[in-house]
């Protein structure tokens, strides 16, 4: 038998959603505009937490995409704490970094898009083949 996680005090959050979505363009859209939609409803600011799930589901889905494997979006919010943003994909070998973009090509930017808007950001490998790409965003309460 496991034993039972309990999460009390500041550790618990006060507002989360986790939703699986197809490595589609569409997809990546609707994580977008889900994550408007529950920010929304839970009072908060979207404007830049869309910005940086826009750019991380674009990831799930160009670099991260394995075919019949969905990307999943988790959303938190921490009483006193930041804005959690994840999401995950199927690809764990493949560790997203910052690269300098090709000024003469669109693409290339989501990452450094992503450092200049989120107060942290990270990887997080596994559980295998899976990464977890993160963002966070301090609130003001």
């Amino acid at each position: 038998m496991s034993p039972e996680i309990t999460r009390t005090g500041s550790s618990a959050p006060v507002r989360e959603v986790t939703v699986l979505l197809s490595p589609t363009r569409r997809g990546a859209r609707l994580a977008r505009l889900l994550t408007v939609a529950h920010l929304s409803t839970w009072g908060l600011p979207s404007g830049t937490a869309a910005q940086i799930v826009a750019e991380l589901a674009a990831n799930a889905v160009l670099h991260g995409r394995v075919p019949g494997r969905d990307f999943r979006l988790g959303l938190a919010v921490h009483q006193d704490g930041p804005l959690r943003i994840e999401v995950t994909d199927a690809l764990g070998d493949r560790l997203p970094h910052t690269v300098t973009p090709d000024p003469r090509t669109e693409t290339g930017r989501g990452l450094l898009i992503v450092e200049a808007l989120a107060d942290r950001w990270g990887v997080a490998p596994g559980p295998f083949p899976r990464k977890t790409v993160w963002a966070e965003l301090d609130l003001r309460w």
